[in-house]
């Protein structure tokens, strides 16, 4: 009959090995070309998403004042570096293909070098299809292409209008600064260092009735994203908002009409509040996926606490509008065949 000490032993080893176990989905992300096994759904159980593309919204604080803005500077936290890209791996894993980087201005903090670094990570270690970024384009230096260049597959450009009276009635501004011009720069730029060019525009009631057709077929962009203005509650509409974006706001007819105007421009991609507002997934500066569902962003916990797979299904991502609008796309420089 076997001891009672040895006995003890084997159920001890057990206990071990089930723990053991049970922690490899967490510590994958240091192996990033092994991603973890989605688990089979049980019949009538929701499939949780995957996460192919997000939007990581890693610093709230921007250099301007976009009347519209739905993303305001609430806090000024950045995560470190290291947990920055821990959770990129974690999101590696989970089936993520494109990330994209937005803000606030995310080349405002550490004057670009945070997002350069986090670039160069995810084409490098991550070896992701498609790297992009968001930006008002103000504080982008050629230096910083010279640099981070190659590693980035779009920067998309945001530009309401070519009229800077306008953009100054809108916050798209700084200072003596112009714009557009800064958006000619930006362009030559990408063409130089081999980066995809994308202009994101937002209609609203001050460039309603603008004509841009010339302008945007002029620096022929490989998308242009044109947006309705959208309100979220706590964020550019209601009592602890930063902004009051009510003047701002269109009807879809008129969004329509502005879209009619346009229909001549290849590249136009065109988001009504109703594709946008829950087929995008995105990351909070603590890397908590928002769900706008309610029309206010409500976070999950983050993913660097309880796992991307656990997280996400509290973000309220409509995965059917995601590919319904168009959201997987060429999305990687590589596969777009540009004439640089």
């Amino acid at each position: 009959m076997a001891s009672v000490p040895g006995q003890l032993l084997r159920v001890l080893l057990r206990l071990l090995g089930a723990f053991w176990s049970s922690l490899a989905p967490f510590c994958a992300w240091r192996r990033w070309g092994a991603p973890i096994p989605r688990r089979v759904p049980e019949a009538g159980v929701v499939a949780r998403p995957v996460p192919v593309s997000v939007n990581y919204h890693f610093t709230r604080r921007c250099n301007y004042k976009c009347g519209f803005c739905f993303h305001t500077a609430k806090t000024s936290f950045v995560l470190p570096l290291a947990a920055a890209q821990r959770g990129l791996g974690l999101l590696k894993q989970a089936g993520m293909e494109k990330i994209n980087f937005s803000g606030g201005e995310p080349f405002l903090h550490e004057r670009g070098e945070f997002v350069g670094k986090l670039v160069e990570f995810c084409k490098q270690e991550l070896k992701l299809p498609s790297v992009s970024i968001v930006s008002n384009g103000s504080m982008v230096t050629e230096r910083w292409f010279k640099r981070y260049g190659e590693y980035l597959d779009i920067l998309a450009v945001s530009c309401d209008s070519f009229n800077e009276e306008v953009n100054g009635l809108i916050g798209r501004g700084q200072g003596k600064k112009n714009h557009v011009k800064n958006l000619q720069k930006l362009r030559g730029w990408c063409r130089d260092y081999g980066v995809a060019f994308k202009i994101n525009s937002v209609v609203n009631r001050f460039n309603v009735e603008e004509d841009m057709n010339v302008q945007i077929q002029a620096l022929s962009p490989v998308r242009w994203k044109v947006f309705q203005c959208l309100l979220i509650e706590g964020e550019n509409t209601g009592e602890d908002a930063l902004r009051e974006a009510e003047k701002f706001v269109i009807s879809d007819e008129d969004f329509e009409l502005f879209l009619q105007r346009h229909k001549d421009v290849s590249c136009l991609v065109p988001e009504s509040n109703k594709k946008m507002r829950d087929s995008y997934l995105i990351l909070d500066e603590y890397m908590r996926f928002l769900n706008c569902r309610n029309g206010r962003k409500e976070p999950s916990r983050s993913i660097l606490d309880v796992g991307v797979e656990n997280a996400v299904q509290f973000s309220g991502f409509d995965e059917k509008m995601f590919f319904k609008r168009g959201g997987k796309y060429v999305w990687s420089k590589a596969d777009m065949a540009l004439a640089w």
